[in-house]
């Protein structure tokens, strides 16, 4: 059977348009995004804020342009949804680094500890947490534990290190990593301040520590847009996924912001390769298919939901101290 070419250029962006209307679907972007599936998004935001906000209409059908986890969640929140990926090998490393099995052992091996454990997962490593966090929301929910609690921390080992250097609570890490993250040079970040020393830097937390040491603000990517909406100058030095920038440069055209580099002194390659993977076409295939699809067994949905709701419970501050004894996973 002959395949039917698909649109290009305008042709695209209005099929895209008509399909949103047809499916009565909501076309979700992350930050780090390329900059025109950003700028085709009713909703462009952070992983959880997306899902939150998808949750809250009345589409029918979830497009996310994001990556495997972000679009889980948002099943997660709203089981009632179709949700579709343009690519269901947009991934993460994060969740690459925490197999469930390995998880679930890792836990069973430490019966006194809870688990916090970070957005940044497979619905299947929510399921056997005790509480999800986000990098805005960890420092919250970590300050209503009672100290003498133990607590693992996974699956990004420069988050929990930071969390643990800045609360001065003693967190068992997973060793995961954020591959982009990862990938930013002090030496190269050092050679750039050389050249705007007036320049503050922003960075996230998923950054190793030899880069936070050296930023002016730590945060979310939403609050590092804040930040940048905020702080004074005209230059601003950015260590995230350098998608977030397009944003920056929509709402303040008039400051310069400049990704942090890489080993190879430029910001190409902390481009995420998954979220790459996402492309307009891909998204309209997506819309016109309804595939691929993010299905779930509703046992781990519930379960993996129960972690999620601790944390929106916790991180509003209607959970006091002691309240996730009975939260608390065994390993069976």
């Amino acid at each position: 059977m002959k395949m039917e070419p698909l649109p290009t250029g305008l042709d695209l962006r209005a099929e895209i348009d008509r399909l949103r209307r047809e499916r009565n679907a909501v076309i979700l972007a992350h930050y780090y995004q390329k900059p025109e599936l950003q700028d085709l998004a009713d909703f462009v935001g952070d992983s959880l804020d997306l899902s939150r906000k998808a949750q809250a209409t009345e589409a029918d059908v979830i497009a996310f342009c994001g990556v495997r986890f972000m679009a889980e969640t948002a099943k997660i929140l709203s089981p009632q949804k179709i949700v579709v990926l343009p690519d269901m090998d947009a991934g993460c490393s994060l969740e690459d680094s925490c197999p469930p099995e390995q998880f679930a052992a890792f836990r069973a091996a430490h019966p006194d500890h809870i688990a916090l454990t970070y957005i940044n997962c497979s619905a299947e490593v929510k399921a056997l947490s005790d509480v999800i966090v986000t990098s805005s929301s960890a420092e919250t929910i970590l300050a209503k534990i009672p100290p003498e609690q133990k607590i693992i921390f996974g699956p990004d080992r420069n988050l929990g290190g930071y969390l643990a250097r800045k609360t001065g609570r003693d967190l068992l890490l997973w060793p995961g990593v954020c591959i982009v993250h990862e990938a930013f040079s002090e030496t190269e970040l050092l050679k750039l301040k050389a050249q705007y020393p007036t320049a503050p830097i922003a960075a996230h937390p998923e950054c190793p520590a030899v880069i936070l040491d050296h930023a002016d603000y730590v945060g979310s990517t939403r609050g590092i847009l804040e930040y940048a909406a905020t702080v004074p100058g005209d230059t601003l030095i950015v260590a995230t996924e350098p998608h977030i920038i397009h944003q920056m440069q929509k709402a303040m055209p008039g400051k310069t912001f400049i990704g942090a580099p890489g080993a190879d002194g430029n910001c190409n390659c902390n481009i995420c390769p998954y979220m790459a993977l996402n492309t307009m076409e891909k998204l309209y295939v997506a819309l016109r298919d309804l595939e691929p699809r993010i299905e779930m067994e509703e046992g781990l949905r519930l379960r993996a939901r129960k972690s999620l709701d601790a944390m929106l419970a916790m991180a509003s501050g209607t959970v006091g101290q002691g309240d996730l004894g009975p939260l608390r996973v065994t390993g069976d």
